[in-house]
């Protein structure tokens, strides 16, 4: 009941850290698939501004506090629901086929779900359906708008205008005009992206070769601490983004073999800076 109640919270204030405050409150393991399956359930009686705010909140929950096995087993416990919940909702299954491939697209789910669950319920239509919107020309793009026009921006659209963005900011070093242009986004809810992208670039313009004094990062690191003492990206979103960086390593030590120490640095300069909750051990 408790979770039902957040997710209804959020809908009216579309602040997913809040939620998942929450979540971590709640200290239960646990329960994270069954947060999963209520905060879909609890959509789908209401309009696609809902729906859309819940595939974004799951990945603004992945891959902390929800770790990938929750994702997976909260989307098997939906699914194995679906004949109750098609006799309120006619139409559950179709939606929950959506909500399948769009988690796909957001890298909430690995493909590999989709094509182990046909294995183990050969026929599923739910499965089926998330197969065959995956199958479509320019998915991605399709996909991203799967429950409407949301803000009327591609996701494609928004990682480019950081870039060019988190570029002139290095180039700048003005915090002002930076933090001017990321509160004018309008896209809280996908900071961890601004985070991943702004150590990545630093990274890069840094180079080959790490030294102690990597000015682009140490300016990355000052904006990060400068935007959440004034409140535009919050701890959460800096902490999921540096979480996402990790899970990257292997292919960002490719172009930049020190990126594994440069991002401990970057990970450390900014908990100084305070913007990484305290002591949290999930970066």
């Amino acid at each position: 009941i408790r979770i039902s109640d957040a997710i209804r919270e959020y809908f009216d204030s579309a602040d997913a850290d809040e939620v998942v405050r929450g979540i971590e409150e709640m200290k239960c393991q646990d329960y994270h698939p069954e947060v999963v399956k209520r905060a879909i359930s609890v959509s789908l009686d209401k309009g696609p501004r809902e729906r859309e705010l819940i595939s974004r909140l799951l990945t603004c929950l992945h891959p902390y506090p929800l770790a990938d096995q929750d994702l997976e087993a909260g989307f098997e416990l939906l699914l194995d629901s679906l004949d109750d919940l098609c006799i309120d909702i006619p139409d559950a299954k179709s939606m929950i086929g959506s909500f399948l491939a769009r988690a796909v697209v957001d890298e909430v789910l690995p493909p590999a779900f989709l094509s182990n669950r046909n294995n183990t319920h050969p026929g599923d239509g739910v499965v089926e359906k998330a197969v065959s919107l995956l199958s479509r020309e320019h998915c991605t793009a399709r996909l991203e708008k799967v429950w409407g026009p949301g803000d009327g921006r591609p996701v494609s659209e928004l990682k480019a205008e950081m870039d060019q963005l988190l570029k002139e900011y290095l180039l700048s070093r003005e915090l002002d005009e930076a933090a001017s242009c990321i509160r004018e986004m309008k896209a809280s809810h996908f900071h961890h992206e601004l985070v991943k992208r702004g150590v990545t670039i630093a990274m890069e313009e840094d180079g080959l070769d790490h030294t102690s004094n990597s000015s682009s990062l140490d300016a990355m690191a000052a904006l990060f601490s400068f935007l959440v003492r004034n409140a535009i990206v919050s701890e959460f979103q800096v902490s999921k983004g540096i979480s996402r960086l990790r899970k990257i390593l292997p292919d960002l030590k490719l172009d930049v073999p020190a990126a594994p120490a440069m991002l401990d640095e970057f990970e450390e300069m900014a908990r100084e800076g305070g913007c990484l909750p305290a002591k949290t051990t999930n970066c």
